[in-house]
């Protein structure tokens, strides 16, 4: 049996996992810029941090896609309520006068 620490097949699993981590990261990064810009952009214009009929719409468009793309709709639900959260949060602190 090949020891799993040094399996050729494993290894490349792991590489691909690693970009594929090294992607979200940067994606991630580039959606929390714009969103940073969002939350001034409320806060100059005395617009409420939070946007509920956006999320939810946002939230249903991405079940969809999570669904075509053989995602679990719900995972990707608590996913995007995770990061919605932290932007809020973001926004609300940008309003307070924090430099984020």
């Amino acid at each position: 049996m090949t020891d799993p620490v040094h399996d050729p097949q494993l290894d490349e699993f792991r590489s691909s996992i690693d970009n594929i981590d090294a992607a979200l990261v940067h994606l991630l990064a580039e959606r929390f810029k714009v969103t940073k810009a969002v939350g001034r952009y409320k806060a100059t214009a005395a617009l409420p941090p939070a946007d509920p009929v956006r999320e939810e719409i946002q939230i249903a468009r991405l079940r969809s896609m999570a669904e075509d793309a053989g995602l679990d709709p719900a995972f990707t639900e608590k996913f995007l309520r995770f990061i919605v959260a932290e932007v809020i949060h973001h926004h609300q602190r940008i309003a307070e006068g924090e430099q984020l």
